[in-house]
């Protein structure tokens, strides 16, 4: 999971946030409150800030714009983007309105009190002006936008109409964590990120069961046009409603810590940079989902580094059977890593091969069978030069690069893997996989491989075939149009 080379662009409320921490030993004579004698302070990005703060520690990188005052706590914020090597040039200093700074103050563990410092009045043009000659200066640099919508006035129609006519130009996906409760604000978002209570107040009913939340998201879904929403559940984990697709529900893990502070800003900031990557919405909210873990078993305010992030992946899919992220080729060695890795986890591998030159509904039936009997599968492909010496030189018709990118976007594709000999004999020596599968035209004749897996205690399974679906079959279908 390397998210290094991605830039996310994110727009939306900045603010300072404190935590300022003491001891209460006694009330006071002048008021029946307590006396909180300060010891330390802590100050961070919040708002947006904390967004940006996410995608730093997955090691992705974050241009940040928002408005600050010309006070000290704008000072601050800029000291803390420079430590954290943010750019501050996309920063407005205004003189319409202070820096929003949220005082935490905090004994014993325990929050007593909070005082906020904030102006809501409505954006000044000067300052929407300026908002939008930043993201026009920035948005071609990114791969992902996100809008961070905390009601503090940053998010105004204006400005969200703008980055999306800009995504849309720039093909660019757009994510939404949203404030309103009236979501044609965010029309044309790729996927908004609302929690149970913002759901809940946007379409004026109360979300219990998966099926209200199922009903939710598509009624958000018709209304603003876009791609998915993904409700966030707090401890039942996530639902995403997808255009056009079936509803996902996935749950979190139990924990000790239940903190859901930030966790917000962590799934959007996950969520965006799985996207950005190349990952499908339904692949990458296993990593928003696993970020959030990481967060709320922490307390206050957090973040997630992408070890931790790999760990939760890890425990969250142990003995479930879905792959996690989408695979790329792997070497020889890496995948024997990834092997050994799996047999620790308690994971039964599964191991198929094939040309899989044109994708057919015979290969998706194959894999399908091959991953109801393992709990990680590998397919093996035949490199171009593999499959010329067995099917001649006018095949393939798609490049080995092109493949892989088919079957790793499978969802009962745990690894690809490719070979350069007539057969796998080698992979399936070094690999040692639990299940090898093949398809029942085997009948009768000796699977390459067999013995090797039976030796270890493995299985051979023989899948039943799709009729009438084969590469050579299209291939002649085609040519005589």
């Amino acid at each position: 999971m390397d998210f290094s080379a991605l830039t996310i662009l994110c727009i939306g409320d900045i603010m300072l946030d404190r935590f300022i921490y003491g001891n209460i030993q006694r009330i006071s004579p002048e008021a029946p409150v307590p006396i909180l004698h300060l010891n330390n302070q802590k100050e961070m990005l919040g708002g947006v800030g904390n967004v940006a703060n996410n995608i730093l520690s997955l090691n992705g990188k974050a241009i940040l714009i928002g408005l600050v005052g010309q006070d000290d706590y704008a000072l601050k914020i800029k000291k803390i983007m420079h430590s954290k090597h943010i750019s501050e040039h996309s920063i407005i200093s205004s003189s319409y309105r202070p820096t929003i700074c949220k005082s935490r103050f905090i004994a014993a563990n325990q929050q007593i009190i909070r005082a906020d410092e904030e102006s809501l009045i409505s954006l000044h043009p000067e300052e929407i002006s300026l908002i939008l000659e930043n993201i026009n200066q920035n948005i071609s640099k990114s791969n992902a936008v996100i809008i961070s919508d905390y009601g503090k006035g940053v998010c105004h129609p204006d400005i969200i109409q703008f980055i999306m006519e800009k995504a849309k130009a720039f093909n660019i996906p757009v994510f939404v964590d949203p404030k309103s409760k009236d979501f044609s604000l965010y029309k044309y978002a790729t996927c908004i990120t609302p929690n149970i209570a913002e759901a809940s107040q946007a379409v004026q009913t109360s979300l219990k069961t998966d099926d209200d939340f199922e009903k939710a998201g598509q009624k958000l879904l018709n209304i603003t046009q876009g791609q998915a929403i993904l409700i966030t559940r707090s401890e039942k984990g996530m639902t995403l409603i997808e255009k056009n697709k079936l509803p996902i529900h996935i749950p979190s893990r139990a924990r000790e810590i239940f903190d859901v502070s930030g966790a917000g800003d962590t799934v959007i900031a996950a969520l965006s940079l799985g996207v950005a990557s190349g990952l499908t919405l339904a692949k990458a909210i296993h990593i928003a989902n696993a970020a959030a873990g990481v967060v709320i078993g922490k307390v206050g305010t957090s973040t997630a580094t992408v070890t931790e992030v790999e760990n939760e992946l890890n425990a969250q899919s142990k003995g479930k059977n879905l792959p996690i992220s989408t695979p790329a080729l792997l070497s020889i060695n890496g995948m024997i890593n990834l092997s050994i890795k799996w047999k620790n986890q308690g994971f039964k591998i599964g191991f198929t091969n094939g040309c899989f030159d044109i994708l057919h509904t015979g290969h998706i039936s194959l894999l399908q069978t091959a991953r109801q009997h393992c709990d990680r599968l590998i397919v093996a492909l035949n490199s171009d030069d593999s499959i010329q010496r067995l099917k001649g030189s006018q095949r393939p018709v798609n490049t080995l690069a092109d493949r892989v990118k088919l079957i790793a976007a499978l969802r009962y594709v745990d690894a690809v893997i490719a070979f350069n000999e007539d057969t796998p004999f080698n992979l399936i020596q070094q690999i040692k996989p639990d299940v090898l599968i093949k398809g029942a035209d085997y009948y009768g004749k000796k699977v390459v491989g067999s013995d090797i897996v039976k030796q270890n205690n493995g299985k051979i399974v023989l899948a039943d075939l799709q009729q009438g679906f084969s590469t050579t079959h299209i291939i002649d279908k085609i040519k005589h149009l």
